[in-house]
């Protein structure tokens, strides 16, 4: 029978060898990821205006901001925590990890068939002039939670043109044009590009759908009953706002790109994680459909090392070190989630040198015994 923690803050630690590591590996591994923190500054308000390569006005943090701790992580396996270093209940930004949690919040609207079908054009269920013709109509869920839109316009004061041709992750499909430069759009589904206005613009319809702010569905339907705990934040702009049914609600942001996103601890990433890792199930029972889950893991035909706003180790591009089947949440300053359900493995890494991310899973699947 899988293990699964009560509420937090409980969750049972386990010696290594009763879950098939060696001891030594594993403690040579939380002292590789302690020595290894990020060359980002704790000031994150500083690096949210100078590492994302745009000048001012573009640069602007529309919502909070605050410094970060030092690195800190976890790996669970069986469900038990085997190995922790640093402060696991420090509450930071984590940047684009967020967008893995707009994809779970995606999942669940289809669940409920709000979303009725991933290729059908969004306008069709969000009508308000953000998906027009002749270009932004073409546009499905199924391009928006790839990042393969080509969505044009601007939100939140940020015009999409701020993310064109830019690199993420090690990828990108600029041919060296400089990032914030005009670049011809390509048919919605036929380009691949990461860009956080179009993220939002996702966030943004994910709020019409559900008419509700997106951190108390998000509260009520996945973290309450993961019993995470109430420490946690998701935030949007300070211009962010739009009125539903009468209401001021705030559409959250799918990172920190401009400040905003979700603050939130190791133990409750490590809780969402499991919760991946369990095909969508906790302790018995079904919060995401594994039909979601099968979908979200589906390779981008363009880019396949990406699924719905997870990225995937298709081929062991991503991550050699981990099995192909590992997918993960990657948040910029080094801040992650490695989900592996060959193995049995659930890992985050905060504020860890990027570098050293593979270096990290390395040791710990070498800890394996054979």
């Amino acid at each position: 029978m899988p293990y699964f923690p009560p509420a937090h803050p409980v969750w049972d630690h386990a010696a290594p060898d009763s879950v098939g590591l060696d001891a030594a590996e594993v403690s040579a591994a939380t002292t590789y990821a302690t020595a290894r923190e990020t060359p980002w500054k704790r000031d994150i308000a500083y690096m949210i205006e100078h590492d994302f390569g745009e000048t001012p006005p573009w640069n602007e943090a529309l919502g909070p901001v605050r410094p970060r701790g030092g690195p800190n992580g976890l790996i669970v396996r069986g469900g038990h925590i085997v190995a922790e270093w640093g402060d696991t209940t420090q509450v930071d930004l984590t940047f684009s990890v967020a967008k893995s949690y707009l994809s779970i919040l995606a999942g669940l609207a289809f669940d409920r068939g709000m979303i009725r079908d991933m290729h059908e054009p969004v306008c069709r269920t969000v009508d308000d002039g953000g998906f027009g013709p002749p270009h932004n109509s073409k546009i499905t869920w199924h391009h928006l939670l790839q990042q393969t839109s080509e969505w044009e316009g601007e939100l939140w004061g940020k015009p999409d043109l701020i993310d064109r041709n830019r690199s993420a992750g090690g990828v990108s499909m600029s041919r060296g044009a400089k990032k914030g430069t005009h670049r011809d759009l390509q048919e919605p589904g036929t380009f691949w590009e990461y860009n956080d206005v179009r993220v939002n613009r996702l966030s943004l319809c994910l709020l019409r759908l559900w008419r509700r702010p997106l951190p108390d569905v998000f509260r009520e339907l996945v973290m309450q009953p993961i019993g995470a705990s109430t420490s946690w934040e998701w935030h949007g702009y300070r211009n962010s706002y739009v009125e539903i049914d009468g209401q001021r609600m705030q559409s959250v942001s799918g990172g920190s790109h401009w400040g905003g996103g979700v603050f939130i601890h190791a133990l409750d990433q490590a809780r969402i994680g499991l919760l991946m890792l369990h095909d969508g199930a906790w302790n018995g029972h079904r919060i995401l459909s594994s039909e979601w889950i099968k979908q979200m893991r589906e390779p981008c035909d363009i880019f396949p090392g990406y699924g719905y706003f997870w990225w995937l180790n298709t081929g062991r591009r991503t991550c050699p070190a981990a099995s192909e089947a590992s997918y993960f949440a990657f948040g910029a300053g080094g801040n992650y989630t490695w989900i592996d359900p060959e193995n049995d493995f659930v890992g985050v890494m905060r504020w860890i040198d990027p570098a050293a991310r593979n270096g990290l899973i390395e040791r710990v699947m070498s800890a394996m015994k054979r």
